[in-house]
């Protein structure tokens, strides 16, 4: 990204990841238009212009005018909601702005997708971007990112330079997704395990995951068409990764060992329910959150190494625990 200051659009700026992404952004100088849909006082600074919009019902033309480039970061990460609303937000709208932006000119396109599309009821280890994706999605957040990546590569095919990366399971400050969750199970005291907790997980700091995007976007002429899973290269089992945490936090969790085949049929029985009450409300357990605290998921950088030269630098679980430990005033 040398030379003259060119605008580069941020989708999804008012989340973790976004933040994380417009302020590496500016310390390399860059021009950078945010968009979020809520507040962004923490986002507006010198080189920055946020817009706020909600994109399934704005015009994106007005985001992509004039932009060099797009992060497209925004999307609906839930291991719960409606289809449609999955469907809306991170197909459709990924389609529009690829079109958008297309259209507008723009040579480089970066989509941050997740490797919720590998995820399955079994274990997997050393996962490498040529290995097939699940053909029965957990959830429809998977499903739609599966979706959204095919549009992209197609959009590649067309011409304008467009990059995948599937971050894994990202830890950060502003993380509102990931962290949260896990500490307020913790501070109740007591944590269930499945399969004795052995499943083992790679998390990613969010400045690793932020190094590896802005890579992309040097490189995304060259790299058009490529899908590349990143995380933080350390995997730690369920069960310590919860204790450590419980440390940070000054709890000590009592385990409770259940068995899958049932917690799975609960899982199932509280979507339905949940499924049809008014709002649909989130139920206590999904399917997908449970095989993703159940089974194993670690991948196999090379691809990464290769084409982004990228190292983690950061130890995604000691970060975890830092921000555990500032939450809670230790």
């Amino acid at each position: 990204m040398n030379g003259p200051s060119k605008t580069i659009l941020v989708t999804g700026a008012s989340g973790g990841l976004g933040k994380a992404l417009v302020a590496g952004l500016c310390e390399r100088g860059m021009t950078v238009r945010a968009n979020g849909r809520r507040d962004g006082h923490k986002i507006e600074r010198s080189g920055v212009t946020y817009m706020p919009a909600d994109l399934l019902d704005s015009d994106l033309d007005v985001l992509t005018a004039g932009v060099e480039g797009v992060f497209h970061c925004a999307a609906l990460s839930s291991p719960w909601g409606k289809a449609k609303d999955f469907q809306a937000i991170n197909v459709d709208v990924t389609r529009r702005l690829l079109v958008s932006a297309r259209n507008a000119g723009c040579q480089r396109f970066v989509f941050v997708s997740s490797p919720s599309v590998y995820a399955c009821e079994a274990d997997q280890f050393g996962l490498k971007e040529d290995d097939p994706i699940n053909s029965r999605p957990l959830n429809d957040y998977a499903r739609t990112k599966a979706e959204a990546e095919a549009f992209v590569l197609r959009e590649a095919n067309a011409g304008m330079s467009c990059v995948t990366i599937r971050p894994r399971a990202i830890i950060g400050p502003d993380d509102e997704v990931l962290l949260p969750r896990f500490l307020r199970l913790i501070g109740k005291g007591r944590f269930p395990l499945v399969r004795r907790g052995a499943a083992e997980v790679e998390l990613t700091d969010v400045r690793d995951v932020v190094a590896a995007l802005l890579t992309a976007y040097d490189r995304a002429e060259a790299l058009s068409g490529e899908v590349i899973n990143i995380s933080g290269g350390r995997s730690i089992c369920v069960r310590d990764m919860v204790d450590r945490l419980g440390n940070a936090l000054g709890r000590t969790v009592r385990f409770t060992d259940l068995p899958y085949g049932f917690l799975r049929a609960v899982a199932e029985i509280s979507e339905r329910v949940c499924g049809l009450l008014p709002g649909r409300p989130e139920p206590l357990l999904t399917v997908y959150s449970l095989a993703t605290l159940s089974f194993s998921q670690t991948f196999d950088l090379a691809k990464a190494h290769q084409l982004l030269d990228y190292t983690p630098q950061y130890d995604a679980v000691e970060t975890a625990l830092h921000i555990a430990r500032q939450a809670h005033g230790r």
